[in-house]
């Protein structure tokens, strides 16, 4: 994971590694793994992306 001293202040250092994230048809926005290739959460309360994490190029 990534480091976010000092911890409060609302930003990473550096993007979370081994995830990243793609947008379904719907328009929400999945992450997963990339170790294992499997989806680990779906952002279903608003359809941003999540914070630091890679985006997968299409």
């Amino acid at each position: 994971m990534a480091t976010n001293p000092p911890s409060g202040d609302g930003h990473r250092n550096g993007a979370v590694k081994d995830r990243s994230q793609t947008q379904t048809p719907s328009g929400h926005w999945v992450k997963r793994d990339k170790e294992t290739g499997q989806f680990m959460d779906v952002k279903t309360t608003d359809k941003t992306p999540f914070k630091g994490i890679t985006k997968e190029k299409k």
